[in-house]
């Protein structure tokens, strides 16, 4: 089975939490410092915000999350097929977590990840250098996002 997944930057966080708590009607999953993530199923997401400095507002990227690793090769597949750049990172830590995952951007450079979680963890996590991509969708400072030319103005966060 599969998940959709967002990711969106906001400004503050505290604000956004008690908005997204409310228009979803539940409270967080997970709660750090600079990060927040609701795994609902009604709608099925993976809904994530984070706060982080210079990072991009507004939506970061988007994704298909999985639940075994046959599910993973099914989506790598169609990854393959959509027939653009893929960069396949492989296990990582990011946004909190242990995960396998590989990324591409559509036509319009919208940023998408297939990820399969592997259990949590006590940092934030790093992202590689996705210049591949060439996405004008994500900031330098995005969670898990390829990391392209920043903004020219940047907003404080938390």
């Amino acid at each position: 089975m599969k998940r959709f997944h967002v990711h969106v930057g906001v400004a503050d966080l505290d604000a956004s939490i008690a908005f997204y708590s409310g228009l979803f009607g539940a409270e967080p999953t997970v709660t750090k410092a600079d990060y927040a993530k609701w795994m609902l199923e009604d709608p099925r997401i993976n809904f994530a915000i984070s706060c982080k400095d210079g990072a991009a507002k507004g939506i970061e990227h988007i994704g298909l999350q999985v639940e075994s690793a046959g599910d993973l090769a099914e989506v790598y597949g169609r990854l393959a097929n959509a027939k653009g750049p893929v960069i396949e990172e492989g296990a990582t830590t990011c946004c909190y977590a242990k995960s396998e995952k590989s990324w591409i951007a559509d036509p319009d450079g919208v940023i998408w990840e297939a990820f399969l979680t592997e259990g949590e963890s006590t940092v934030y996590g790093e992202s590689p250098d996705f210049a591949p991509l060439a996405s004008a969708h994500a900031s330098d400072m995005a969670c898990c996002a390829p990391k392209v030319a920043a903004p020219a103005a940047k907003a404080g966060c938390c």
